[in-house]
């Protein structure tokens, strides 16, 4: 049996909700391989982050090395970088290795609106990450900050996605869960506008939606579904992992990554 193979390329998270651990519990549940380059170890729980520690460039350069020189994937997710010196491995092993189905989590502006990654780091990430990947997944903070504009609507979040595409030339899905009243996403190709609506489900229970969303957008695209279809079947996904109504832990706690398998 051959199964697609998948890498996430992010830090992680030793309470397991998010990072690392939600992209190889995603990508389990979504039927792909799951292999990992970790760029920081993070100390954390539902309750928040209490230390973070970046791996080398030379670390990252070797696990990405190993990983494509023995199991090439056929997407690759990449999730929070804090640091513009790992950024600059990523994009340049992603290049030697003509890496497919880029998909990008822009992890950049925490809920409460605060940055969570320098200028420079932000920089890196949006000229060297961006334009090779294939979409990027932005929350609604993020999006204003990659557009410089305000979102108050969806023609908004419709103008802000054409910009992007034109500056990066990737295509864009805006998650909108960030909104007060629903959780509809736009996804924009660079030809089409297509809307994902969802609904908001009533839970505090959300730690690691952004990874998995992203890494199941990866797991389907590594089975040659299409941009649209991949997109569709991983927010119907999480919309599932959400439902659950897994509680764990005395903060945000996260979603219920193996809803599907049960």
């Amino acid at each position: 049996m051959k199964l697609k193979a998948v890498l996430t390329i992010a830090g992680s998270d030793s309470s397991g909700g998010a990072g690392i651990q939600a992209d190889i519990k995603t990508m389990l549940a979504n039927d792909v391989y799951a292999m990992s380059a970790i760029t920081a170890l993070t100390a954390q729980n539902t309750c928040g982050v209490r230390s973070v520690m970046n791996v080398t460039p030379n670390f990252l350069a070797d696990q990405l090395d190993a990983i494509f020189e023995d199991i090439p994937p056929d997407a690759v997710k990449i999730g929070m970088v804090s640091s513009a010196d790992l950024i600059e491995v990523i994009a340049e092993k992603l290049t030697h290795y003509h890496a497919k189905n880029i998909v990008v989590d822009p992890v950049m502006v925490a809920t409460s609106g605060a940055k969570l990654i320098d200028d420079d780091a932000i920089k890196s990430l949006t000229t060297k990450l961006f334009p090779p990947a294939k979409i990027i997944t932005p929350n609604l903070p993020e999006l204003e900050v990659l557009s410089g504009e305000k979102i108050f609507s969806a023609d908004d979040m419709e103008i802000c996605a054409k910009k992007i595409f034109d500056e990066y030339h990737c295509a864009i899905l805006a998650k909108g869960g960030h909104g007060t009243n629903d959780a509809n996403d736009l996804l924009f190709d660079g030809k089409n506008l297509t809307w994902f609506s969802g609904k908001r489900i009533d839970t505090k229970n959300t730690h690691g939606t952004g990874c998995t969303l992203s890494s199941a957008i990866a797991a389907n695209l590594a089975k040659n579904f299409s941009l649209v279809d991949a997109v569709s079947r991983a927010k119907n996904y999480v919309t599932g992992a959400l439902e659950s109504g897994l509680s764990l832990g005395l903060g945000n706690g996260p979603l219920d990554h193996g809803h599907n398998l049960r």
